[in-house]
């Protein structure tokens, strides 16, 4: 099991220029005060201030740093050292007391020994997960009673395609382990990166059953037909900060977000 973490760490190390660098990010209006965080998890997470929060896979940290903007007391973990030494540099050029730590989300509580107010983790993250009972072990064990987990993922139905073509060619159910060689990143297509990616796919029923079992309440799901990142191919911006996949007749979700309560 070390072997893609290993791999995907050396992935996520080599992401990071490219990122940094992209319109994407864009780090100029970020440092200049813009935050991060999407419109769907700022219309559906809830007033943050004064809230500990845990952002798990963080990549280099923007939503982490954007939430302590926000007035959260906020804390990212990330399996990247270069994305972490890279949040903790952005933490101090901007004066945020916000908290970096590197390591595997899956250890997560050998890391990290406080509860949060508020667990979150946001589009991409699960993917890289080859199993998501211990996931959801993490989360509750990390929130306090009353505490809130959310989440907003790219869909399990639009991950089914190979972009930029409309062919389904992957599983939506998990089937094991994918490994392949990619180009460039999802920030930058143009990127000069090429590595190795070890990943699974998780379908919906998969993750309400663990988080079930971990007696979290859900409070609130839903489905959007967009995504707020140009981030697959054939993309149509539709209206400014949201885009579309594909020709097909009719609309297909994107993105799923969720808000469960630990009791």
């Amino acid at each position: 099991m070390s072997d893609y973490l290993e791999i995907n760490r050396a992935l996520w190390n080599d992401k990071l220029e490219a990122h940094l660098a992209s319109k994407m990010y864009d780090m100029e209006a970020f440092r200049n005060g813009k935050n991060s965080v999407d419109e769907i998890v700022l219309n559906e997470i809830g007033d943050v201030s004064g809230k500990s929060l845990l952002h798990l896979q963080c990549h280099f940290g923007q939503d982490t740093l954007s939430f302590s903007r926000m007035g959260a007391r906020a804390t990212g973990l990330d399996l990247s050292d270069k994305c972490i030494a890279k949040a903790k540099e952005l933490a101090k050029e901007l004066h945020l007391d916000t908290q970096f730590i590197c390591g595997n989300v899956l250890d997560t509580r050998k890391l990290v020994h406080d509860q949060f107010d508020i667990v979150f983790t946001s589009y991409g993250t699960i993917v890289w997960l080859p199993d998501l009972t211990q996931w959801a072990k993490v989360i509750s064990q990390s929130l306090v009673q009353g505490g809130i987990f959310y989440m907003a993922e790219f869909h399990p139905l639009i991950q089914m395609f190979d972009y930029p073509k409309e062919d389904i060619t992957y599983p939506y159910f998990n089937s094991g382990k994918f490994v392949e060689e990619s180009e460039g990143t999802y920030a930058d297509t143009t990127a000069n990166l090429k590595g190795t990616e070890v990943f699974w796919f998780h379908s919906l029923g998969e993750i309400f059953k663990v988080l079930r079992g971990q007696g979290l309440e859900l409070l609130h799901f839903d489905e959007h037909d967009y995504s707020p990142y140009d981030c697959f191919g054939n993309s149509v911006e539709f209206s400014p900060g949201k885009y579309r996949f594909g020709s097909f007749k009719y609309p297909i979700p994107h993105v799923y977000s969720m808000k469960w309560r630990k009791n």
